[in-house]
């Protein structure tokens, strides 16, 4: 247990570290690519998945641990991926955005991770548990894209490393618009820790590194998986409810060690506060908590366990469900900012021609 607490603490908190300061936000990567036409977060995903892909299957290569794709149920991962989108959205963040954020101090994220464990446990071993085993009674064959396609898993990998390696190269060339900044109050290692902004794609590397990392520790403990949140954040509710030690596990630590991480990062740069949402704004958040736990259940991951584990693992529920997520995002991002624009925009260009 004590390796568990450690090794899941440090790991957690090392994700939270970097997520806090790269401000690495996978729902506002999502909405920028559909409302500004920034595909900049989505990119330093895509970079993260690679570091992964590589560092993991050398690691199986190696015989470090073994890894099983499963086999693919098509249906939960599509509906359930598309409902997390739409949550995410309300709630603000993603699920380990939700965690970190609230590392910050961000109430609304608390309300949100309220909603999110609690759909979640629900889910899992609540009276909605049969909605998932029901799911999943029918499967749709292999999960693996290489045992799919009769190919070597690494050269599904190779081909994804060097599309990605092109995508970055050539965003590396585009000309650096230049953001004024306040003047340095720290120097040396601390500006570089705490104060100095983070490039995304130096963000994604270490998340990719971190995530590799994730697997030979969490495998050690008996839990063969790598960084993972949804079915953490259930076992925290349902142990606190039950008091059985059997849900704690690595993963428990891994996400507590987010909350952790992201707050000592938040104080050390001073964007540690407090801040209480709005009635509406509290509303939306455990909402979208409810939504983001019903839907990454059903999926079988968040957008971390699939969307950046599983496509890492170059499986078809991986890259389904992220494909899924986005589409979700986008949808929720035009009734929520899209929509309501046009028609205050529509609404002042009357009362102009009035």
């Amino acid at each position: 247990m004590l390796y568990s607490v450690l090794t899941g603490l440090l790991c957690g908190a090392a994700l939270g570290f970097v997520m806090q300061r790269g401000r690495f936000c996978l729902t506002g990567g999502f909405r920028d690519m559909y409302i500004a036409k920034d595909n900049r977060m989505f990119y330093s995903l895509l970079l993260a998945i690679a570091v992964q892909a590589v560092g993991v299957y050398a690691l199986i290569s190696f015989g470090i641990f073994q890894f099983t794709a499963g086999t693919l149920s098509i249906l939960p991962a599509i509906i359930g991926a598309f409902i997390f989108g739409i949550g995410i959205i309300l709630a603000g963040g993603c699920a380990t955005g939700t965690w970190y954020r609230a590392g910050e101090g961000l109430v609304g994220s608390w309300i949100a991770l309220a909603g999110y464990m609690l759909m979640a446990t629900v889910m899992r071993t609540g009276p909605l548990g049969w909605i998932q085993s029901q799911a999943y009674s029918n499967t749709n064959g292999t999960n693996s894209i290489a045992e799919t396609l009769g190919v070597n898993v690494w050269i599904i990998v190779s081909i994804f490393v060097a599309i990605v390696a092109f995508i970055i190269i050539r965003e590396l060339k585009k000309p650096k618009v230049k953001i004024p900044g306040l003047k340095p109050k720290k120097t040396g290692i601390a500006h570089i820790l705490f104060e100095k902004r983070w490039h995304p794609f130096f963000t994604a590397i270490l998340i990719g590194v971190i995530a590799t990392a994730a697997w030979p520790l969490s495998a050690a403990t008996g839990r063969m998986f790598g960084l993972g949140v949804t079915t953490p954040s259930a076992n925290i509710l349902q142990y606190l409810v039950t008091g059985d030690v059997s849900f704690i596990n690595w993963g428990v630590f891994l996400v507590l060690g987010v909350l952790l991480g992201s707050l000592f990062a938040a104080k050390m740069s001073g964007e540690f506060r407090f801040r209480m949402p709005d009635v509406k704004t509290g509303l939306n958040s455990f909402s979208g908590g409810l939504l983001m736990g019903f839907g990454a259940t059903l999926a079988g991951g968040c957008s971390i366990g699939n969307g950046l584990v599983m496509t890492a693992m170059m499986t078809w529920s991986g890259w389904i469900t992220l494909a899924c997520m986005i589409l979700g995002t986008w949808t929720a991002s035009y009734f929520v900012f899209v929509r309501p624009l046009k028609k205050a925009e529509a609404k002042a260009a009357q009362a102009v021609t009035a």
